[in-house]
């Protein structure tokens, strides 16, 4: 499933495309995603509107149109979203379009059918169900390894499932909860109730670091990601321990192992990570 990385990845190689486009009209030929495309409520928020704004919360795109509407875009498990020729012809499970000012399209492609796109007021986002729970984003002032260890207070979980806990901080998925938590020095089953004020921060740096460095290599493309070009990530190329199992670490030689923990597969290194 993409990541908040890839999401901001998608974002950036949409933003050019897209800023100052007019959405002239929707097609919609699958209503059944994660959530039943509701085509009319679609139709009515987004047709004829110009895009103000592509910006990202969480793992969800959204593109702030005027007269106060948001289209709300999450990719699920294998969706991809891509600005192409308006007469280009459909691809397989393109789900829904939308004809673009300037003869293109913005098309949606989801062959697993867990995304979800709908239209939203944009004064009503932050009290909408989808986002009313969601933690700090991870790239604002307000994520640190004191509002981590504060959230921790009275857990006693293992650290690894606590920072993929989207109500405390957001975006950090399977992959890059196993990153960070490598470069932190930190094991992923450790209780959040052992784990120091100093390497709390040094954890909050990491993740920042980890997914910065993901952005900057364009997210990490495992089955299906590709930015708004098509193009796939490459920090697959970079990982650390992630699906590296019986590996040698990159730090200090030992195999990498792997365990499961709720339902995950998740990679440390047994010296590094005490």
């Amino acid at each position: 499933m993409p990541e908040l990385p890839e999401v901001e990845v998608l974002r950036r190689t949409l933003e050019p495309r897209l800023l100052g486009q007019r959405i002239e009209s929707v097609e919609v030929r699958q209503v059944s995603l994660r959530e039943p495309v509701a085509v009319v409520a679609l139709e009515k928020a987004v047709a004829g509107r110009k895009i103000l704004a592509v910006r990202r919360r969480s793992k969800y795109l959204l593109i702030d149109l005027e007269g106060g509407q948001t289209l709300v875009i999450h990719l699920g498990m294998s969706g991809r979203l891509t600005v192409v020729p308006a007469a280009e012809p459909l691809e397989p499970h393109e789900h829904v379009s939308f004809r673009l000012g300037s003869a293109s399209r913005l098309r949606f492609r989801d062959p697993r059918r867990f995304g979800l796109v709908l239209a939203l007021p944009t004064a009503e986002l932050e009290r909408d169900r989808h986002f009313a729970e969601l933690g700090v984003e991870p790239f604002s002032p307000e994520f640190s390894g004191e509002g981590l260890q504060a959230a921790a207070q009275r857990r006693r979980g293992p650290v690894k499932a606590f920072l993929m806990d989207a109500s405390v901080v957001v975006g950090v998925g399977n992959i890059y909860a196993s990153e960070a938590l490598f470069q932190a020095g930190v094991h992923p089953l450790r209780s959040v109730a052992r784990i120091s004020r100093g390497r709390w921060q040094q954890l909050a740096e990491a993740v920042r670091q980890v997914l910065a460095r993901a952005i900057e290599e364009g997210g990490t493309t495992l089955n299906d990601f590709a930015d708004a070009d098509g193009q796939s990530g490459y920090f697959q190329v970079s990982l650390a321990v992630y699906d590296r199992e019986g590996k040698p670490c990159r730090r200090c030689g030992a195999a990498i192992r792997r365990v499961v923990l709720a339902n995950r597969s998740t990679y440390y290194c047994p010296r590094c990570q005490t």
